[in-house]
This record gives C-alpha cells, structure tokens and sequence, in this order.
C-alpha cells in the first residue's frame, strides 16, 4: 500500500469528520439542518487549524476566527460557548477519527508482520491527509484543562498499545523477536511524530511520504523479524 492507495481508500476530508461530530452531538447543537451545520462547523475547524497554525491558537481570537471563516459571533455561539471548548471539540472527535481509521486498517489481518507494516504506513499516511490536526494535537495540548489532557495523552497511548500488541502478538507466535515490545512500540510512535512534527527537515531534503514509510518499515522489520538460520 502506498499513499495514494491509502487516499483512495480512506478518503478522509475535513467535512467527514464535522459529520460525525455532527451526528455524535446532534441533541446539542443549535443548527438543526444537518448540511447546514456541517458546512459551518467544517468553516470553523478550517480556520481554526490555519490561525493555530499560523500563530497559534492562544493568541486567535474568536474576532480572528469570525474574519477567517466568515461566520458571525452569533454563528460561532451556535457550536461552542469559548474558545476551551473548541479546543476539546477538535481535540476529542479528531483523535476518535484517527482510532477509527487505524482500527480500520489493522483488523482482520492475521499475519503479524503483515499488520505491523499496515499499521505503519496507515498511521504515517494519515498523518500526512489530516497534517494540520496532527500539528493542532500535539502543539494545542497545552491549551486544554488539565482534566481534559487526558484526550491527547491516551490518544498517544492507544497508538502505542497498537504496535506493542502486534509486536507481542508477533513475538508469542514466533514470527518477531524483539525483547521489549513496549519500548519498541514507543520507538515507533516516535517515528511516526518525527514526520508531522519535523517535516519541515524532510521537505529541505527532498524525502517524500512513500520513502519515509519504506524506510520506517525496513527499519523496524529489520529490528524485530525473527532472522532465519542459513544452516
């Protein structure tokens, strides 16, 4: 599976994800027409990520994201009461969407080599489709309550859980040998965040996303693939 095989398969877009928000939160929302709703709130996020992005999103301010999406103050009232819970919004259906995707990609498929590479290049490429809500996770944390960090903090712990047990998985049916697969499995979250994170140094160096999953998963699977004996 390469990246525009994954795009064709997941087709995740901005608009999908305020859907589910949409339809999760339903009896809260003060806009009743589903299209409507969801052509607002996709505005909302939308500019949202690009002000975070552009100068973070303590500094935005809702005037900000009025200008930026094109919606009233009233509008804005209509899906949030404060910028807090904006940020939880975003935080808490985006991280529900990336399990989902991962889930997806990794059910079903028995061969634990096989499965820890589709969980490798299934996380990297959605990293590189939802880019600015992995940077928005990671760089807003901070502006959530401390009750609500937890959103983030087992999101990450999620992921990691997805490659340990595929390496347990691996290691009890003897296909890996890896002598710690907790501390593998949080090695390859970090490779994963190296990319949204820094890839400003993978762009200066002409590394596209196909080539940093490959080397990902050679990498990995030259660490824990069980190596034949040649007698």
């Amino acid at each position: 599976m390469n990246f525009e095989e994954f795009k064709n398969t997941v087709m995740v877009s901005l608009e999908d994800i305020c859907r589910g928000f949409y339809r999760e939160n339903r009896g809260l929302m003060k806009i009743k027409k589903e299209d409507v709703a969801v052509r607002n709130f996709v505005s909302i996020c939308q500019a949202t990520l690009k002000l975070s992005n552009e100068k973070g999103f303590q500094a935005m301010s809702l005037r900000d994201l009025c200008g930026e999406s094109g919606l009233s103050m009233g509008a804005l009232y209509s899906y949030f009461s404060s910028k807090d819970e904006l940020v939880l919004m975003i935080h808490e259906h985006g991280h529900k969407s990336v399990q989902k995707i991962l889930t997806q990609f990794t059910t079903g498929v028995d061969n634990p080599a096989v499965k820890l590479q589709a969980a490798i290049r299934a996380h990297l490429y959605l990293s590189e489709l939802m880019r600015y809500w992995f940077a928005f996770f990671f760089m807003e944390t901070k502006n959530l309550s401390k009750k609500d960090r937890r959103i983030p903090v087992e999101s990450e712990l999620w992921t990691e859980k997805v490659y340990i047990d595929i390496l347990e998985e691996g290691k009890k049916s003897g296909v890996f040998h890896v002598d710690d697969p907790v501390l593998t499995g949080s090695a390859i979250k970090a490779l994963m965040q190296d990319w949204y994170l820094k890839r400003w140094k993978y762009t200066q160096r002409n590394i596209g996303i196909d080539q940093y999953a490959d080397f990902v998963v050679s990498i990995i699977e030259s660490f824990v693939l069980k190596k034949q004996s040649t007698l």
